[in-house]
């Protein structure tokens, strides 16, 4: 088993590279739906690269920290002119709808993109990025109140893994290793 502090601590010393570091595979072909309505897959119809998380859009939990972080991300690498996609798949597909996630998410970051699905294609998508969820309780306020997983996925436009990002980082951290992989080559 990989301790994720020995992981954050790889990442953090990593220099630029070409391969990723990741001693596991992760990822993989998805089909499901965006907040649109529009058909979506891993890979990104602009050639943008992602960064990927599995929640859902009223998590009073992890997705507190991961969603806003993703957009903090977007927001510094647009400064260095990089454009990137951020993405969260849900694990709460009945109460994350075409209809609905488009406004919570869009607080995070306005080209934030909610995906959605059947439950077979959800299972797809969890079963490629190893994603277990389960639901922990019935909260008064919040409603049904899910374990899930809690990285951060980046990936390349195709939708290969390139590294993982811990969402308990601050934004500059968080936004230096996106850097490391997506900042032009000299």
């Amino acid at each position: 088993m990989i301790r994720p502090i020995v992981l954050i601590m790889t990442f953090l010393a990593l220099p630029a590279c070409a391969e990723p570091p990741l001693p596991f595979d992760v990822g993989g072909t998805f089909a499901l739906t965006d907040q649109n309505g529009h058909p979506r897959t891993q890979m990104d119809p602009d050639g943008l690269p992602q960064l990927l998380f599995f929640g859902y859009a009223n998590c009073p939990g992890i997705c507190t920290a991961a969603l806003p972080l993703m957009g903090d991300i977007a927001n510094k690498l647009a400064q260095t002119d990089i454009a990137i996609r951020p993405i969260m798949i849900t694990v709460d597909p009945k109460r994350d709808t075409v209809e609905n996630m488009a406004k919570p998410l869009a607080e995070h970051h306005s080209e934030f993109i909610g995906l959605t699905g059947d439950q077979t294609a959800l299972s797809t998508a969890y079963r490629a990025f190893s994603i277990d969820h389960t639901l922990a309780y019935e909260d008064p306020e919040y409603g049904p109140v899910y374990t899930h997983g809690s990285m951060i996925y980046l990936m390349d436009a195709k939708g290969e893994v390139l590294t993982l990002i811990p969402p308990v980082m601050d934004a500059e951290t968080a936004t230096n290793i996106a850097l490391r992989y997506l900042a032009p080559k000299t």
